[in-house]
């Protein structure tokens, strides 16, 4: 008797073992995230002590314990459901249903691609309410009225739907009618879209959410508007966002791309920091397109994309590949002998079975990426120093830091697996420097 598991087990195994490890490997970073920020709770570190009082120290760490034990729960949470649709069959349950129902055909993997994604929107619902309600609100972040979340839920799902089915039928289309190499043309769809959606974002579909007015302040105006043309940047507008609707987090951004750029401050940035201190936390953003580190992301989306598409290309071919994670495929475009004019596709499976599993296996890899975030991030202090006045940026970020109530002691391999922006303490340190 042969001893070799067959691929089906064996990918089984693998996805099981993945998500262990996963699991296991997220409770212990979380664990030892809300150890460290609780043992240094009682004290501000000697950097910051002449700058942050020990009460909003304290009130970060809390507000950081808060949202850490809070991702614990949505772990667990995240992980029932993936089991849930893959090893214990939902996905194969929704799938026959759908099809019992629809039969086969676009029709039935559209309405299986809508159905996966309002079922686990409302398994997820009541957490987003506890976070935004319960969690945000606790430490005086939240600013909006349940009817306006309401609003922004009926808004975001039309939007979802509106713009995602038309999406998900044209590259279920090219599945079904390129060939072998449909994973080629499917990565030029969806890297148009994206291209597409850099486009659009500002000026259609931002403005459903939140208004965006010019920026009034001449001062201000005038001051940004040297900076831009001294770094030899230019933007379609200088716009204020109305964030404290929402939210007291404060922030400031570009959006858009080529001639569409749109330069964004929060109306709550605009209230806290003074006109230096804007100035230099703008030069930070510049610092970004100066070092081409957006560029650097669309290529790096563009690869990794295309790998992900070549890849799915050969999975959706392979019958292991969707039994081995607790769905029965149709056979008859798996073998070409039973294919025929009533064929039903397996399209929608393999592109959610893909979905599904893929963060399950790249995220050991996330680590390598925050890495490269933070020194992204340190390029673009450095740029905003070169340009503003350093100091100015070090009490920006100071201010940001506690009006956000970031922790100022994170744990160090809490921060290296997740942390995109590095600690507060690293920062200051390197621009001190």
């Amino acid at each position: 008797m042969s001893s070799t598991l067959s691929p089906s087990l064996a990918l089984t195994l693998a996805f099981a073992v993945a998500l262990l490890l996963g699991l296991v490997l997220k409770f212990w970073l979380a664990t030892r995230q809300i150890r460290h920020v609780a043992r240094h709770r009682a004290a501000v570190p000697a950097a910051f002590a002449g700058t942050i009082t020990l009460a909003a120290h304290q009130k970060a760490a809390d507000y950081t314990l808060a949202k850490t034990r809070f991702s614990l729960l949505e772990t667990a949470v995240g992980a029932a459901l993936l089991l849930g649709w893959t090893l214990l069959g939902g996905l194969h349950a929704l799938n026959q249903a759908l099809l019992q129902w629809l039969g086969g055909g676009m029709l039935q993997q559209l309405a299986l691609i809508a159905g996966f994604v309002l079922i686990g929107g409302l398994i997820e619902l009541p957490l987003s309410l506890y976070q935004t309600f319960r969690l945000e609100q606790h430490f005086g972040f939240n600013k909006m009225s349940f009817k306006l979340w309401l609003a922004d839920l009926a808004k975001s799902t039309v939007l979802g739907a509106l713009i995602g089915l038309p999406i998900a039928a044209l590259i279920l289309w090219v599945m079904g009618a390129t060939g072998p190499i449909w994973w080629l043309w499917a990565w030029g769809v969806w890297m148009g879209f994206n291209l597409l959606l850099l486009l659009i974002y500002p000026t259609f579909i931002a403005p459903l959410f939140n208004k965006f007015q010019p920026l009034e302040d001449e001062s201000l105006k005038a001051r940004v508007t040297a900076l831009m043309q001294r770094c030899g940047f230019a933007a379609k507008g200088l716009f204020v966002m109305d964030g404290s609707r929402r939210s007291a987090h404060a922030n400031a951004y570009f959006t858009g791309f080529g001639a569409a750029k749109r330069v964004v401050f929060f109306d709550t940035l605009l209230s806290k920091l003074s006109p230096g201190e804007v100035d230099a936390v703008l030069a930070h953003e510049l610092g970004h397109f100066k070092h081409k580190h957006i560029l650097k992301r669309i290529v790096s989306l563009f690869a990794l994309s295309l790998a992900g598409f070549a890849l799915l290309g050969w999975l959706a071919t392979q019958g292991w590949f969707y039994t081995g994670l607790g769905v029965n495929p149709s056979l008859n475009l798996l073998v070409p002998a039973l294919a025929g004019a009533d064929a039903v596709p397996n399209d929608a499976l393999a592109l959610l079975l893909f979905v599904l599993v893929s963060p399950v296996f790249s995220f050991f890899i996330a680590p390598l990426l925050a890495l490269f975030s933070r020194k992204h991030e340190f390029e673009a202090d450095a740029y905003a120093a070169q340009q503003t006045n350093g100091a100015d940026l070090g009490h920006a970020l100071l201010k940001l830091y506690e009006d956000n109530a970031a922790t100022l002691t994170p744990d160090p391999l809490y921060v290296a697996f997740y942390y995109s922006h590095p600690p507060a303490s690293e920062r200051l340190a390197r621009l001190a420097a």
